[in-house]
């Protein structure tokens, strides 16, 4: 068994952490993995919110109260973006011509193809078009944890809207879809975290055409 199925099996959704503070090499390459995902176009339509504040993650559990919020070492919240306009994707094309040293007017065949694809559809359309996008990053999170023997629990049954107003996002043009609680599991408070991983048979979940 490879070393990082080893770590997939390893890995759970923690139920209960010990409130102990990760490492920040261990975040940053976490945060960095996320940041490395891929995204359509390549656009990265969110944000991700990283929190550490103990007095914000109580608020937060207003809006996700699961214990985890309260007793992990970090929170991060991934947020779309509500609307995308032809200055984002201006701002997107720009990046691209600054980091390969290539002018803006060669990739006005790409910027038109975007704008086209995107523009051309409703912002709900689009939101939601972003949030897809964000749990690709969710993704690589949790897999990077695992890598990292962090423990990752990803939620999405809390109160998007109070999340929202809890953190400033409907100012920052931003609408939260998932959460992810980074920390380390409290075996003694979560039986399951000895319990047997449980997946469906590889016949069963593979279809081979």
């Amino acid at each position: 068994m490879s070393e990082l199925i080893e770590k997939l099996n390893w890995r759970y959704a923690a139920k209960r952490m010990t409130g102990e503070t990760i490492p920040a090499e261990k975040l940053n390459n976490i945060l960095e993995s996320i940041k490395l995902a891929p995204s359509s176009a390549g656009l990265q339509p969110y944000n991700v919110i990283v929190i550490q504040d103990q007095v914000t993650k109580e608020k937060i559990h207003i809006a996700a109260p699961q214990p985890q919020v309260l007793e992990a070492s970090h929170i991060l919240v991934f947020a779309a973006w509500e609307k995308i306009n032809a200055q984002d994707i201006a701002k997107y094309i720009q990046l691209i011509a600054d980091t390969r040293g290539i002018s803006t007017e060669s990739l006005a065949g790409f910027q038109n193809s975007i704008n086209g694809g995107i523009l051309s559809r409703t912002e709900e359309a689009n939101f939601q078009w972003a949030a897809r996008q964000a749990y690709i990053g969710l993704g690589h999170a949790l897999v990077a944890a695992a890598v990292e023997q962090v423990d990752a629990t990803p939620m999405e049954g809390f109160d998007a809207k109070a999340m929202d107003d809890i953190l400033g996002l409907n100012e920052k043009g931003l609408r939260s879809v998932v959460i992810v609680t980074l920390g380390y599991r409290d075996g003694e408070k979560d039986p399951l975290s000895r319990a047997k991983k449980v997946r469906r048979p590889h016949d069963d979940f593979f279809i081979t055409v």
